[in-house]
Order: structure tokens, then C-alpha cells, then sequence
């Protein structure tokens, strides 16, 4: 079996902080979300090769990511793509890879690299080796107005009866989280798109797959998180810190407050302050401030200031001048 961990978005709701950086590679606890994923495929002995699917603006981040990392089976593979309106779609992105990597003639696992999950990859394949039909992974969101930003899954059993792409009035809240396993003879990114169909969301390609044959669901309890938001990521950050604090050996904190779920990473100075929920990136400047629910970016000084909610990009100055 082969893997695709897809990384080509643009991350705008997270912008300025991922206008030039991939949010995959955004810290959660001491590793980043693409880096859980990809020590899962790497201890797996079923999954021969990864391909990380990235754009041209993000490609020299990966690649150097890559090869800075432990990980021997992962491999980058770039979409002609620099800008959020070049993109192809996921569905037309994956049959290009397919073409270019030379895949589809074995079983292939899809997997978003923004998927902060709560179950072993593992799990998954074991799951889809039982039944040898496509399989995606599916999650309560437990709210329909989060359900109708996902595609919405609806169950006979654990076979997937219909399948609805961000539906405008969902009947349920169990949704496709952008984890999927296809057996080869389900790869038909090519022939789907020859018949005219949307290459945008892949939840398009399942409702086709659906007509044609058995999909099933993988339907798993605890947590997801799809970082997309600042809300989102932060709240993954949360769930892996589990209400501790981690702060860089580097990193100088006088006079401060730490509450939880707090990551302050190497180089920052914060000085009589008070951080909750907030991550502090490096070489970063907090003085005599009281900032929640947070995300400041590198080289940054903040002071004087109360913040919550707030989002800083890189190379900021804020200063209280009252």
C-alpha cells in the first residue's frame, strides 16, 4: 500500500501566520500535525512509500522538512500550482500525482496532513483490510452547522448509503474527515474526471464511488481537529497539551503567569505577563502583558496590551501608547 498526505493548501483563515509557511508544519505539542501522520506511515510496514503532496511556494519548506526528519519512506511530490486560484481541486491534484508518481496499481491511502486524529493510522488499514472496498474515516461533529462545512455521511450499517458535499440544511452530523483508503481498482481519478465531474472536494468522488459500489465508514469517538482556523488550531493544541504548558529550554519567562495549553517556543522573552492558551513562536518579545486565546508570531514585541482572541503575524510591533 501506498500513502498521499495532502498539503497543498493555502491556509488563508490562518493568515498572516500562514501566508508564508504550510500550517502543516505549525507546531501541536512538541511535533507538528504532518509529523504524527507521518511517523504513523513510517512505523507501518504495510505502507511502502509516502508522497507528501505540496504547491511550488511550499515545496523548498517540505523538502527541507523532509530531510531534516527521521523519515525514510516519504518522498515530495509538487503540484504546478503557487496561488490558492491555480489550484486544481483535491480530486484533480490526486489524479495528477497518480499520473506522475506512477500509482494505481496498488491499494492507496489519502489522508489530509491537517488531520489532527485520535485513532493509529493502523486502525484505519486494518479496518479497510477486512472488506477490500473503499473506506473513508467519519466523525461526529455533534452540530449541524458544523456538519454542512464538511461532507455528510449517511450509513446503513457501517456501508455509506449517500454522501453529501457541505449540504446547506444537513440531516446528520457524522461527516468525512479527509481520510480515505481506496483498493487499485477504485483509483479512478481519471475516468471520474472524464465523465465531467467536480474536481474540487473528494466527498464528490466518493458520492460517484457510491453509486457504483460498497463504500464503508470508519467511524471513530474521542477527537478530530481540522486546522483551518486559528479557533481550530488552537483547540488542537489544547486537546495534545491536555492542559500543560511547554516552553522552550531557550526561552526566558520572568515575572509571568503560564495557565494552560500554553507553548512558548525557542528564543522568546516574555516579562510580567500572564499567557493562557497561546502559543508564543520564536524570538518573540511579550512584556507586561495579559494575552488568551492567542497566537503570536516570530519575532514579535508586544507590550503593555491585554489581548484575546488575536491573531499577530510575523515582525510586529504593539505597543500601548496610551
Amino acid at each position: 500500500m501506498k500513502a498521499i498526505v495532502l498539503a497543498g493548501g493555502y491556509a488563508t483563515r490562518l493568515w498572516p501566520v500562514t501566508k508564508n509557511r504550510p500550517k502543516m508544519l505549525l507546531p501541536v505539542g512538541e511535533t507538528t500535525v504532518i509529523d504524527r501522520i507521518l511517523g504513523e506511515l513510517e512505523e507501518d510496514d504495510r505502507i511502502t512509500d509516502v508522497f507528501v503532496s505540496t504547491n511550488q511556494r511550499f515545496a523548498g519548506d517540505f523538502r527541507d522538512h523532509i530531510a531534516a526528519s527521521r523519515f525514510e519512506k516519504a518522498s515530495l511530490t509538487v503540484e504546478e500550482t503557487a496561488e490558492e486560484d491555480e489550484k486544481f481541486g483535491v480530486v484533480g491534484a490526486l489524479a495528477q500525482l497518480v499520473n506522475r508518481e506512477g500509482l494505481g496499481d496498488e491499494d492507496l491511502l489519502v489522508i489530509a496532513g491537517d488531520n489532527l486524529i485520535s485513532f493509529d493510522i493502523a486502525e484505519f488499514i486494518d479496518y479497510f483490510e477486512q472488506y477490500d472496498d473503499p473506506t473513508l474515516a467519519a466523525y461526529d461533529v455533534g452540530s449541524l452547522e458544523k456538519a454542512s462545512s464538511y461532507g455528510l455521511v449517511e450509513l446503513d450499517g457501517e456501508e455509506i448509503t449517500d454522501f453529501q458535499e457541505k449540504p446547506d440544511d444537513p440531516n446528520s452530523t457524522l461527516v468525512s474527515i479527509a481520510c480515505y483508503a481506496f483498493p487499485a481498482d477504485a483509483i479512478r481519478f481519471d475516468e471520474y474526471l472524464e465523465d465531467g465531474n467536480n474536481p474540487d472536494e473528494p466527498g464528490w468522488f466518493i458520492q460517484w464511488l457510491v453509486n457504483d459500489g460498497p463504500v464503508r465508514a470508519f467511524t471513530f469517538d474521542d477527537a478530530w481537529y481540522d486546522i483551518g482556523t486559528p479557533e481550530s488550531y488552537l483547540e488542537a493544541v489544547a486537546w495534545e497539551l491536555d492542559g500543560d504548558n511547554v516552553v522552550a529550554e531557550d526561552a526566558t519567562i520572568e515575572n509571568t503567569t503560564l495557565g494552560e495549553n500554553v507553548h512558548i517556543l525557542s528564543g522568546a522573552e516574555v516579562v510580567n505577563s500572564s499567557l493562557d492558551g497561546t502559543i508564543v513562536f520564536p524570538d518573540t518579545t511579550i512584556l507586561d502583558s495579559d494575552i488568551r486565546q492567542s497566537i503570536i508570531d516570530r519575532d514579535t514585541q508586544v507590550e503593555s496590551l491585554d489581548l484575546a482572541g488575536a491573531l499577530i503575524g510575523a515582525h510586529t510591533q504593539l505597543t500601548d501608547e496610551s
